[in-house]
């Protein structure tokens, strides 16, 4: 499970994905999946009813055109969930890259064709938990770990040192200092308890630290950032897309930011935030979208940009892999790598997406 009872309250956790498939009258058809968390209907609702009547009809080609019209609509009393309309636009680009006969990546402007991995932790109870995670996929030959601590802060210091302290007897070519290590809590710190376990970090040689208040505090952010060294992660769940991004920019509030081409309004969005950080000599760390398909589709763009360090793969992978036929692309040194098909190149499972298909719906033109 992907969050712990704390954190999911009392409305029921269903894990739905909702995929998506637009086919041109050419006939290619371009793919995405899209989150649908505590409910299937809400995500296939608003794809059929807001989302379908603004792109049917249309060429893939006008993607920027519909990307803002939709942005439109969500401002004018839509208010498109944070995970839409981004799939669609993914699609759109999966479509052009295939009539173009080229990998995605290549398609929007190559710039490498593999990342170095990060395995990133779910939340777990113990310590020793994360200890354990951390020596299997470094044994894999993952040189990169990020912890989602599970609270409360000083536990979540624990968790820190028994990570840096298991690197240090790592059968690795790299040193203990410098194995890196990541902390991501989710969480809602006190300014001060942030800076206490920033401190912390920073003389256990982490390489960033992640969303420890929620992403619209930017001035508590700004404040975190002049107190700390450690590089400070954020704008993972900032609504308004590229805009939203901006605001954390203009005032210092982050050092790296985070986009996704399912929460950040697609790869046309993702591609807006990673331009932008980059001007402003900022890294834009991909984040990962809990889908196997989306998270390669987040793989072409961070091979087409040059601000992004490293690939996050959630792990255990296999439940985040539906419905993504393909195994993950990831090589023995714990390097991923780009596929080479035409659009973003991996298969779905469709025997499994039929068989355990809870609703289906075709909208045309």
């Amino acid at each position: 499970m992907l969050f712990d009872s704390a954190r999911t309250g009392r409305s029921p956790r269903n894990w739905d994905v909702v995929v998506l498939r637009l086919t041109t009258d050419e006939g290619v058809s371009g793919h995405a999946t899209a989150l649908a968390a505590r409910s299937g209907a809400v995500t296939q609702a608003y794809l059929h009813e807001t989302i379908a009547p603004v792109i049917l009809g249309r060429r893939a080609s006008e993607r920027e055109a519909i990307w803002q019209e939709l942005w439109t609509i969500d401002r004018h009393l839509t208010f498109f969930p944070v995970y839409l309309p981004g799939p669609v636009d993914v699609a759109l680009w999966d479509i052009a890259a295939q009539a173009a006969g080229l990998p995605l990546y290549q398609f929007l402007g190559e710039c490498r064709k593999s990342l170095p991995v990060y395995a990133s932790s779910l939340f777990m109870p113990q310590v020793e938990d994360y200890v354990t995670e951390m020596r299997t996929y470094a044994a894999r030959g993952f040189t990169a770990y990020k912890a989602h601590p599970p609270g409360p802060w000083k536990k979540d210091m624990e968790v820190h040192r028994a990570l840096r302290e298991a690197a240090a007897r790592l059968s690795s070519p790299k040193s203990s200092g410098d194995y890196v290590l990541m902390s991501d809590p989710v969480a809602e710190y006190s300014l001060e308890e942030a800076i206490r376990v920033g401190r912390d970090l920073e003389k256990l040689n982490y390489h960033w630290f992640e969303e420890p208040f929620r992403d619209f505090e930017l001035a508590k952010y700004a404040k975190l950032c002049a107190a700390l060294d450690v590089p400070i992660a954020g704008t993972e769940t900032t609504r308004g897309g590229p805009w939203g991004v901006a605001q954390a920019i203009a005032v210092n509030a982050v050092d790296i930011v985070r986009a996704d081409v399912s929460w950040k309004a697609g790869i046309t969005g993702t591609l807006k935030i990673a331009h932008l950080a980059e001007a402003h000599g900022l890294r834009c760390e991909i984040h990962c979208t809990t889908m196997g398909f989306m998270d390669m589709a987040n793989l072409h763009v961070s091979c087409a940009i040059r601000n992004c360090e490293y690939f996050e793969l959630l792990v255990p992978e296999e439940p985040f892999r539906f419905p993504m036929k393909d195994p993950y692309p990831i090589d023995t040194r714990g390097i991923a790598h780009v596929p080479q098909k035409p659009g973003i190149g991996v298969e779905l499972d469709w025997d499994t997406i039929d068989r355990t298909c809870a609703a289906h719906k075709i909208s045309k033109s």
